[in-house]
């Protein structure tokens, strides 16, 4: 089969996953990692390690206040991937992407970016400058992580303006980090409506909580979304995909 490794040799395709930010969150990106590709049977899935070290320090504190750098302990995760086989890198965590630059710089491998993989996707589902709604962390917001490349490429952006709406956002995100993910996408909901409300049309879903919240509550919002988990996941399948053709022979 096309870019197969032969028994006992190294894989020519090993996605590496470096996760743990937190722990649903890296289990939603492989369910939708899995969901994303075609595949007849086992082998046509992607290959893949995963490191889900919840114990890396808060990257929200570490942006907004001057807490631990997560750093560190990023680079030791991504090496153990590395050392593992990894021949490519994703993170399902949008915040820890402040740190990208560095860790990709050191990984000697590609290592895709879950910003570029979402706002790739953004103009199939908001005509060109529309308005898109950003859900994320207030560190996620602080670093531009989102709003630059969706101004950059033309669209227009709407953040919580609220008090109690950037409240509910980070509620939300500590509900389902710890459990109870339907009472985090309820406390979503209602940012969710604010954007709306604010002629967002389209919800980007920009902290990695936000989706399975939102799934567990049942709740849609009426304008289309934008999911970078689901995003990153079919960047890695395309990878994959590229990588089995460029393997074929004759």
């Amino acid at each position: 089969m096309p870019g197969r490794a032969s028994a006992g040799s190294a894989p020519a395709f090993l996605l590496g996953v470096l996760g743990g930010m937190g722990p649903l969150a890296t289990v939603d990106f492989l369910a939708k990692l899995v969901a994303a590709t075609p595949a007849d049977g086992d082998a046509d899935h992607v290959p893949f390690v995963v490191a889900s070290i919840p114990q890396v320090p808060s990257r929200v504190h570490a942006i907004l206040a001057d807490g631990d750098s997560p750093l560190p302990a990023l680079a030791d995760a991504r090496d153990r991937l590395l050392a593992a086989g990894a021949t490519i890198l994703a993170m399902p965590c949008n915040t820890a992407h402040h740190w990208h630059a560095a860790l990709a710089q050191g990984a000697g491998v590609p290592f895709l970016h879950i910003a570029d993989a979402a706002v790739a996707e953004a103009s199939a589902v908001v005509a060109a400058g529309g308005t898109v709604g950003i859900i994320a962390t207030e560190a996620t917001h602080a670093i531009g992580l989102y709003a630059s490349r969706l101004e950059k490429a033309g669209f227009r952006v709407a953040v919580p303006a609220d008090a109690e709406d950037v409240r509910a956002v980070a509620e939300g995100i500590a509900a389902v980090k710890r459990g109870d993910a339907a009472a985090g996408g309820r406390r979503f909901a209602h940012v969710v409506a604010a954007l709306e409300r604010a002629g967002a049309g389209a919800i980007l879903l920009g902290c990695t909580e936000v989706p399975p919240g939102l799934e567990a509550a049942g709740i849609r919002p009426a304008c289309p979304w934008i999911d970078p988990t689901a995003a990153l996941a079919r960047a890695c399948v395309d990878a994959w995909s590229r990588s089995r053709v460029a393997g074929a022979r004759p």
